[in-house]
C-alpha cells in the first residue's frame, strides 16, 4: 500500500510572440518551421496522490468538474485519461488542477496541464524525465492519443521556462535554444501588456481551419517563421531597438488574420484599435484566436494611456520566468 501524500507540480503558461502556426506538424514536416516567445510567471498547479482504498470510487479527479470513474477509460478529462494510459497508471489516484488563469484562453493552458499532470504523475512514480522527454511525451499525447489540433511549441516553452527560440525541423527534430540575455528579456517583458477579452473558447475549432488551411497560406506562414529569426536578432543585438519588435507584431497580426476567418471578430478588432490609438505599437490575440488573452507592445510612457483605453478588459501584470516545469511539494519525502 503507497502512502497517501500530495505531490504537486508547477507548470508556467506562455507567451508566444512569432511563428505560431509554423509549429504544427503538417506544416514543419513539409517546410520547417520557427517559434519564439517564453514562459510566463503565471502557472498551472496539479496535485495528486494514491487514494486509499476506502472509497467506493477507483479515482477522483477535480478540475471545473469532479469526476469518480471506476476506470480510466471512463475519464472525460481527454488529457488525465491518456496520461494515465501512457503510465499505465493501475492504482487509485486523485488528482487536483488549480490554475492562475483561466483554461482555453491563448497561454498555453492546455499544454500546462498535460505537461503538469505527467511531471506530477511520474515524479508520484518516482520516475524521473528530463525536460526533453517532458515536452516529447506531452506532444504525443496531445497530438496522437488525444488527437487535438495542437502545435508543438506550447510543450516545449512552459516544460523549458525561460525565453526560447524553438526551430522545428521537418525531420520533425525539435531544437530549443535559450536567448540567455534576462535583461533584455525583462526589458521587453516590461513593455508588453496582456489583457483578457473575456472569452474563454475552444481552440481546436480555429486550430483545425488554421491547419485545413496551410496549403493555400504557406507564404504566409513562411513570413511569420522570419518574424521569429528577426525578433531573435533583434533580441540578441546589442544595438537594435525593442521597439522593431512591437512594430513586427502589428505585421505579424495583420498575416495571422488572414490564416481564418474566426481568428479575430469586431469585438476583438475594437480593442485593438482602442490600443493602438491610445500607443501601443503592436499586438497579437493569443493561441488560435476567437478570444483569450491580448498582447500589446507599448512604450512605457503610453502604457497609463493603454490601460485606461481598455479599462472594460482584466490588466495582467506578468514577468518572464525562468524555471519550467517543476515539482514544488513532495509532502512526505524531500524533493
Amino acid at each position: 500500500m503507497h502512502d497517501n501524500h500530495f505531490l504537486f507540480s508547477k507548470t508556467p503558461y506562455r507567451v508566444s510572440l512569432f511563428g505560431g502556426g509554423s509549429d504544427y506538424p503538417a506544416y514543419y514536416k513539409e517546410h520547417g518551421g520557427a517559434c519564439i516567445g517564453g514562459a510566463i510567471n503565471k502557472y498551472c498547479y496539479i496535485g495528486s496522490r494514491y487514494l486509499p482504498p476506502f472509497f467506493e470510487h477507483k479515482h477522483r479527479i477535480v478540475y471545473s468538474q469532479t469526476e469518480h470513474p471506476q476506470s480510466i477509460d471512463e475519464i472525460k478529462h481527454p488529457s488525465v485519461r491518456e496520461v494515465l494510459k501512457h503510465l499505465k497508471i493501475e492504482d487509485g489516484l486523485e488528482i487536483h488542477h488549480y490554475g492562475d488563469l483561466p483554461a482555453r484562453s491563448g497561454l498555453g493552458t492546455s499544454s500546462s496541464f498535460t505537461v503538469g499532470l505527467l511531471n506530477c504523475l511520474t515524479s508520484l512514480q518516482s520516475q524521473e524525465l528530463s525536460k526533453q522527454d517532458l515536452y516529447l511525451t506531452s506532444i504525443l499525447i496531445e497530438q496522437t492519443k488525444i488527437k487535438e489540433a495542437v502545435g508543438s511549441q506550447d510543450q516545449v516553452m512552459v516544460t523549458q521556462g525561460g525565453f526560447n527560440f524553438i526551430k522545428f525541423n521537418t525531420s520533425g527534430k525539435i531544437e530549443c535554444e535559450r536567448i540567455s540575455d534576462e535583461e533584455k528579456i525583462e526589458d521587453l517583458s516590461n513593455n508588453l501588456m496582456l489583457f483578457f477579452t473575456g472569452i474563454s473558447r475552444d481552440s481546436s475549432n480555429n486550430a483545425e481551419k488554421i491547419i485545413k488551411n496551410i496549403p493555400s497560406k504557406t507564404s504566409t506562414l513562411k513570413k511569420m517563421v522570419s518574424f521569429a529569426h528577426e525578433a531573435k536578432n533583434i533580441i540578441e543585438s546589442s544595438s537594435k531597438d525593442l521597439d522593431h519588435i512591437g512594430h513586427m507584431l502589428h505585421e505579424a497580426w495583420l498575416l495571422k488574420k488572414t490564416l481564418a476567418d474566426t481568428i479575430t471578430t469586431d469585438f476583438i478588432n475594437g480593442y485593438y484599435e482602442k490600443a493602438f490609438a491610445a500607443g501601443a505599437i503592436g499586438g497579437k490575440i493569443l493561441g488560435a484566436g476567437g478570444g483569450g488573452f491580448l498582447l500589446f507592445y507599448v512604450p512605457r510612457n503610453k502604457q497609463n494611456n493603454v490601460k485606461n483605453a481598455l479599462s472594460e478588459l482584466l490588466y495582467i501584470d506578468f514577468n518572464f520566468e525562468f524555471e519550467g516545469a517543476s515539482i514544488v511539494q513532495n509532502l512526505g519525502r524531500e524533493v
